[in-house]
This record gives structure tokens, sequence and C-alpha cells, in this order.
């Protein structure tokens, strides 16, 4: 398959959100406590809510600057690209790098919405619709071609997080972010029977569970005074711990129509996390009591579990090991991994490389996104106008070229304890 004829739909993008967005949804009796943009005396705009300040993270917004600004000093809008955080600047960057669909991840709430946990459950409810409403509505709803939409959960109440899967699942979501640790974060963990009435509703409603890494609010560091580079090798790594922790669950056998989605965890590792899961049944089940109903762990999992990857050249070489029919492409725009806007490029060559075939190439691009989230952009736009070279022809005289924007010195002294603590301050994931 050429480059300009492949379809990309990427079910891991990240949104930088707006200045505004709780105006239309959230209660007038609440907007005055509601989370606020401020700009600061030193350029940068944070997120404040109470006493929690939220900044723009360097390596969450870093699409379009070069390599030597990544980092982690404050940031004002005006040192990201607009299409961080406005919908229609976010169109024309997608056409610019061939891609037509996205799932849009949050950043200031957090992956799984502790942000909005306060001491007034409606506060935080209302909260949490409110944003739900703007993604939705706002985001979402302004090119329903273009996004997946996906909603926070209610994560301090089981039976209220259920109720707002149906909910969302009545206008058409069918995508839930979730925490891959909710033990980590103080609530009960997978095995627990309390996220019982969650579920039923996802099964109910066919929502797919997105269990992104670092959701939980950890990140995998091995000592304080390591380099930022352990932390950044090892974040894929993490969803390896989610992925045994969902597949060894109760609700994984119970309910067979569950599916989950490892967010950002890429693919190279899973061939040999199948084999390890099927020889540890086999060596372990008779005392530890597991018991997949006649089938392998690695069976269960490809019934249940959405993988992604960037670009994986291991994951793409051992693609039916995973699973053809559980792998879709992710761009992670506009984080640091992002490879927008040459993804298509890159991709390419790794699909050539392994010489996929035209009708796999379709089912991680486009095709698998589609199925498993119930999403057809071809309502709304005819195929042809969708490929990677239509859509670049429409993105005809748009700026993609790689520049400064930081206003900030660097400090290359940051290690990985640095970003912890700032993560830790600002609830980021």
């Amino acid at each position: 398959m050429k480059k300009e004829d492949m379809i990309l739909i990427s079910v891991d993008d990240h949104v930088v959100e707006p200045p505004g967005m709780f105006k239309n949804h959230l209660p007038k009796k609440y907007l005055d406590e509601a989370p606020r943009l401020v700009h600061n005396p030193d350029g940068s705009d944070t997120w404040q809510f109470r006493d929690v300040v939220i900044p723009n993270v360097a390596l969450n917004s870093v699409a379009g600057r070069p390599k030597e600004e990544y980092g982690l000093e404050p940031q004002g809008l005006d040192e990201i690209r607009p299409g961080c955080y406005n919908v229609d600047e976010r169109i024309k960057d997608m056409n610019a790098g061939g891609m037509l669909g996205s799932i849009s991840f949050p950043t200031f709430p957090g992956f799984a919405g502790r942000l909005f946990v306060t001491e007034d459950p409606a506060f935080s409810l209302a909260l949490l619709q409110a944003y739900n409403d703007w993604h939705v509505e706002e985001w979402c709803g302004a090119y329903p071609a273009r996004f997946i939409p996906m909603c926070l959960p209610v994560i301090w109440d089981a039976e209220a997080c259920a109720k707002e899967v149906r909910r969302n699942a009545n206008r058409g979501v069918h995508a839930l972010t979730f925490t891959e640790n909710p033990a980590a974060m103080g609530y009960p963990s997978f095995h627990d029977e309390y996220w019982t009435p969650l579920w039923e509703a996802l099964v109910d409603t066919e929502t797919v569970m997105n269990v992104h890494i670092g959701s939980s609010g950890r990140l995998a560091i091995t000592a304080p005074d390591a380099p930022m580079d352990v932390m950044i090798t090892l974040q894929p790594m993490n969803i390896v711990q989610a992925a045994a922790d969902l597949l060894w669950s109760k609700p994984i056998k119970k309910y067979p129509d569950l599916k989950i989605a490892l967010a950002e965890g890429g693919t190279g590792w899973i061939p040999y996390f199948l084999e390890r899961a099927d020889r540890t049944f086999e060596m372990h089940s008779t005392w530890t009591g597991q018991d997949f109903n006649g089938k392998k762990p690695s069976e269960v999992f490809r019934e249940h579990f959405l993988t992604c990857f960037i670009s994986d050249q291991v994951g793409v070489a051992l693609r039916n090991e995973i699973g053809i029919d559980n792998i879709c492409w992710e761009a992670d725009y506009p984080h640091s991994d992002s490879m927008w806007p040459g993804a298509p490029e890159q991709l390419h060559e790794v699909l050539t490389r392994n010489n996929v075939p035209d009708d796999e190439v379709n089912k991680m691009t486009f095709e698998n996104a589609m199925r498993w989230y119930h999403f057809d952009p071809f309502t709304h736009i005819n195929r042809e106008q969708a490929t990677v070279g239509a859509l670049r022809k429409a993105a005809e005289g748009h700026d993609v070229s790689i520049h400064s924007m930081s206003h900030h010195a660097k400090d290359s002294s940051l290690g990985a304890s640095a970003l912890q603590a700032q993560l830790d301050r600002s609830n980021v994931r």
C-alpha cells in the first residue's frame, strides 16, 4: 500500500484544555469555584483549582518544537501549537499529519478525573459532567467525523460511574478513560466486587475502558537521582502491570464482552507476556484456582484487550503473535513521543519493512478502531477524502515547520524525580 493511500485513526492523542471550557456546561452556582486558567507573571499559563496548580508540563505539548526545547519549564499557551487546545487548529494539524480520526485524552484533570474529587459529591459530579459535556459537545461535536468521543469516570463512586457511562452511551460515546490501578489511588482494586456496576454498564453499552499509562499518578522511577531517560524508557512498560492485573481478574472471566484498551503501552512486549501468562496458568492454576473455562490466558487476552503502537518495529513484526484484530495505531499528538507531522512516513516504513499486507494495514490503521469504538467517520466524509494524501492536500499552506517556541531557559539538570514532583503537585496523571 502506498503511504498516500493509508487511512489513519489514532486511538491515543491528548488535548490541552482551553480557557472558558466550563462556561457553557457547569451550573451557574458552581462557576465561581470552577478550575480556571491563570496567566502568571513568568509567562506561564496554569490551571488552578483550589490549592492545586496544574502546569502545562512541556513533554505533554511539544508538537512543532525542536527537541532541544523539550523539558519541564513552565509554558504559556503562546509557547505551544494552537492545535493543542483549539479544535479548529487541531483539525488542520491532523490534516497536515494525514490523520483522519483521534481519541483525545484529558490533561489537567488527570486521566481518571481525580482532580474533581472534592468533599462535596454533587460539586464533583457537576465538574466531571461539565468536562464530559464540553468534550462531547464542543471538542468532538465540532467535527464528528474526526473524533472518537471518550468520557471521564466518576472514579470516586462506582454506581455514579456506571450511570455516567450509560448517560454518555445514549449519545454515542463508547469509550471511558480510567486508571490502570485504582488501588494506587486509594480505591478498591479491579479484584473487588465494588466495581460490579461499572463492569455491567460497560458491557451493556459496549463501552471500551481505556487504561492509559501513568493514569494512577505514578511513574516508573528507579531512584530520585536517576536520569530522565530511565523514566521515559520505562513509561510504556507501566501498562504491563495493568494488563496482568486485569487479565487475571474475575471480571474478565465473568463478562465475555468486556473490552479494555491499553493506551500508549506499545505492543512489542505482548508476545512474551502472553507466553508467560500461559506458562503461569499451566504450572500454577491447579493450586491458585484459576479457570478460563477451557481457554488459555492468551486466548482470553485476545478476546478482551486492544493494544496500540506508535512506531513499534518489534510489535509489527510479531503482529500475528499478538492478534491482528487487537492492534491499533496511535499518534500521541502533541506529546514528545509523537511522530507528527511525519507519522505517515515513519509508519509506512515500518509496515513496508515487515511486508504487511494491505488488509492487515487497514485493520491496524483504522478498521480495528472503528469496530472497537463503534465509530464510523464515513457517515460524514467520503473514504476518498479520508486518506493521508487527500487530508494533506486539504492542509496545503498550513505551517508545520519545527521552530522555537520557548520563552524560558532550558534547565538540563532536571531528572526523573523533578517530573514526578511536578505531577504530584499538578495531578496531571
